[in-house]
């Protein structure tokens, strides 16, 4: 009797642990005879637990007493609009995880970089990998590419610095053509970062990712990696790591990398 043919939605319910025991070992067996295919689940797996390391806590905050102060016809709504978060949240996270598929191949995930960055792989190299994972999942959408709009910058500011318990601040990109759409916070290798989104007057995009959990490199060089079809450039300043994400070529990266670090360098020290 031929095997059954495994399905997407299969790979999805095996991730999330919710695949029935009797397809388990079919589907383990059909990963372990492809390499790639078990690179890219093991990729959405590190993503979940990523997710939930950055969420759990916050699901597990007191609520705003204003919030506690609602009519109790509103709290009794509270359990349907928690599960319908819940189910946008999972549906958000399958959708991400396909988004990469054909964008970011399971091949392509180990920074290519050049030969003087070989020492960075395993620190800073991660950097430039989550960040330009990141650029590829969110810099599609037309939508809700981020969290909070340019318009609402200081709210932006004030909420991720919160967050990385660091002063974190958008670097300014309109004399090279980059106007800021806004940013968001995602799960970094042991905390949060922060994403912030350009765009130029031709729509496309560029990210500048933010991550405070460089503490055990000191290599402060400009490095360059190509992840799939994105190009980034990035670099370690203290505990601070910055990595710029675009399909732009590494002349206009660097560039723009530049100019951020010469802001960066003009600013207040942080904390």
């Amino acid at each position: 009797m031929s095997q059954m043919p495994v399905t997407e939605a299969e790979l999805h319910a095996y991730v999330d642990g919710v695949l029935p025991a009797a397809r388990m070992a079919e589907i383990e067996a059909y990963l372990n005879a492809r390499p790639e295919e078990a690179a890219r689940i093991a990729a959405y797996v590190t993503q979940n637990d990523e997710l939930r390391r950055l969420f759990d806590p916050v699901r597990d905050e007191v609520p705003p007493a204003a919030m506690l102060a609602r009519p109790q016809a509103d709290r009794q709504r509270q359990p349907w609009l928690r599960a319908a978060a819940m189910v946008a949240i999972a549906f958000m996270g399958a959708v991400a995880g396909w988004g990469l598929h054909g964008i970011v191949a399971p091949a392509q995930m180990q920074a290519r970089v050049t030969d003087d960055a070989a020492p960075m792989l395993a620190s800073a190299g991660g950097l430039a990998q989550r960040a330009a994972v990141a650029h590829a999942v969110y810099t599609p959408d037309m939508r809700r590419p981020v969290e909070i709009g340019a318009l609402q910058e200081e709210q932006l500011v004030t909420w991720l610095s919160k967050r990385l318990g660091s002063d974190v601040r958008p670097a300014r990109l309109g004399k090279l053509g980059y106007e800021l759409i806004g940013g968001r916070l995602l799960p970094g290798d042991s905390g949060p970062v922060a994403q912030f989104m350009y765009q130029d007057q031709a729509g496309r995009r560029l990210t500048l990712y933010v991550s405070n959990e460089q503490t055990r490199n000191q290599d402060t060089g400009f490095r360059f990696a190509r992840e799939g079809r994105v190009n980034v450039f990035y670099w370690i300043d203290g505990k601070f790591g910055y990595a710029l994400s675009a399909g732009a070529d590494k002349g206009e990266l660097a560039r723009v990398a530049t100019s951020v670090y010469e802001q960066l360098e003009r600013a207040e020290p942080r904390p």
